[in-house]
């Protein structure tokens, strides 16, 4: 549930939005203060853009295909309702089950009293963000099911007991020494170095899940409207097993995945693959269209695609921003982001990380709770320019920052930014704050470090760059004058 929909009392508002925003900057300090941490993620992210780059160019022409997708995904935004109620009808058609959810609660509801009246006793679950979003696994437990992560990264996380750090690779963050010793806590395994051997740990734990599961429950990466589908890519087969073995499939899938027809996967499948992880295609690339029928030999009984809302259509509403319900999850904005590098996926506090978290979170879960993570940014534009949708990704962190102070202005704020203004309208006060600048940092070394200094924050890492002794105005006179 999101935090503003547990908030009554504006006082309680503000004491929420005044802890996330503290928790952050604890985690930020903490995660920075981590050089190793942070020299083993960059490490990690260092060849995805030479990776990624190589592959773009199997593309005819890369920037056409990025016009086409992003040319897609408006047409399916645009037209939400309309695709939606076409896939309903398709998917319906051949047995499959459709819910509607306006929120988190809804959809854990349903999921649950589902695995109530079906009798399960244990469910195994393929990589869903959407169940992050709502806290799904948490209510499973908290209900007596046994509820196991298959995705290797999301396995990891889970033994771990700690939220995905990427939302394409979970746990990019550990070393395989901390894997392994978590193994050995875990599950028993024997030490080792070795990421096969590692990867065969899981697998074995893995399969007697497959087994012994009533339920699974996926996400969805591609919502298809004219076939009535599902598509879902992966690269460890492992959705393909928690899809098909268990008597039950649940599909929790947020409705902006939706797109238009099943030709449109020829360009998002690959592209997906490129901008997310440097592949020309996933490896696993499966689609799903309704419970097993008469004379398949595999297949779940019954299979219920729940559409997840969630505050989605409040950001549809935003004309300004709606296209950042285009994003196909690929991540990779968060792999050329200097700030994610930097601070990594824990500290953002929320399900989706890195730039384009930075612009949904606070949509789908109030704006002045999460207004701090659009103000992390340096507004580089690399997240932009990276985007294989092409989601003006940068821009929309300044329309969030724009948003938040226009509902809440801060009085301090507003007299600031007018003083500024009054300034620069005045080119003879201007030139004397230029003037006077050399003389205040002089000054500054009396009050460092005191709460009377206004550059505290600043100072407290960095040192503040000299005053320059003559502006650039009177250089250029002086070189005018000389040519002279």
């Amino acid at each position: 549930m999101s935090v503003t929909e547990t908030i009554a009392e504006p006082v309680a508002a503000a004491a929420v939005s005044d802890g996330i925003m503290d928790q952050f900057w604890n985690d930020v300090d903490r995660t920075t203060a981590d050089s190793a941490r942070r020299a083993f993620v960059r490490k990690a992210l260092r060849g995805y853009e030479v990776k990624r780059d190589e592959t773009k160019a199997s593309f005819a022409d890369w920037q056409a295909a990025r016009e086409a997708a992003a040319r897609t995904k408006f047409e399916a935004v645009n037209h939400l309702g309309q695709y939606l109620r076409q896939f309903e009808e398709k998917f319906t058609s051949r047995g499959g089950k459709v819910f509607w959810a306006s929120n988190g609660q809804q959809a854990r509801d349903y999921i649950l009293k589902l695995a109530a009246d079906r009798g399960v006793r244990s469910i195994v679950k393929s990589k869903a963000m959407t169940s992050e979003e709502i806290h799904l696994n948490d209510a499973l437990e908290e209900s007596g099911y046994k509820v196991v992560e298959s995705d290797l990264g999301e396995f990891i996380q889970q033994l771990k007991r700690e939220p995905p750090y990427h939302f394409v690779f979970p746990c990019m963050h550990l070393r395989r020494d901390e894997i392994s010793a978590l193994f050995e806590k875990e599950l028993g395994s024997a030490k080792t170095d070795s990421p096969e051997e590692l990867t065969m740990i899981a697998r074995r734990f893995l399969r007697r899940q497959y087994i012994e599961a009533d339920m699974g429950i996926s996400g969805g990466n591609f919502i298809v409207a004219e076939t009535g589908m599902i598509s879902i890519t992966e690269n460890e087969g492992n959705a393909r097993l928690t899809t098909a073995m268990p008597r039950i499939h649940v599909a929790l899938i947020g409705i902006e995945k939706v797109v238009p027809h099943l030709a449109d996967l020829a360009l998002f499948l690959p592209l997906l693959g490129t901008a997310g992880a440097g592949q020309w295609l996933t490896c696993y690339n499966s689609m799903y269209s309704g419970p097993r029928q008469e004379g398949e030999s595999d297949g779940p009984e019954e299979f219920h695609v729940v559409l997840l809302d969630n505050h989605r259509t409040r950001l549809l509403a935003d004309a300004e921003q709606r296209d950042a319900l285009h994003c196909i999850r690929c991540g990779a904005c968060l792999n050329v982001c200097p700030i994610f590098k930097n601070i990594g996926g824990h500290a953002y506090g929320t399900t989706y990380q890195g730039p384009i978290g930075s612009v949904i979170t606070p949509h789908l879960r109030g704006l002045q709770n999460w207004k701090h993570l659009s103000g992390a940014s340096s507004l580089c534009g690399a997240c932009t320019e990276a985007c294989p949708v092409k989601i003006d990704i940068h821009h929309h962190l300044l329309h969030n920052r724009r948003n938040a102070v226009a509902e809440k202005p801060l009085w301090w704020e507003k007299w600031v930014w007018r003083g500024f203004a009054f300034a620069m309208r005045r080119p003879w006060l201007y030139r004397l704050g230029v003037r006077l600048a050399p003389l205040a940092q002089k000054l500054h070394p009396v009050i460092q470090g005191t709460p009377l200094d206004p550059l505290q924050a600043w100072t407290q890492t960095r040192e503040f760059p000299e005053a320059a002794p003559t502006s650039f105005h009177d250089l250029w006179q002086q070189r005018k004058g000389a040519k002279r």
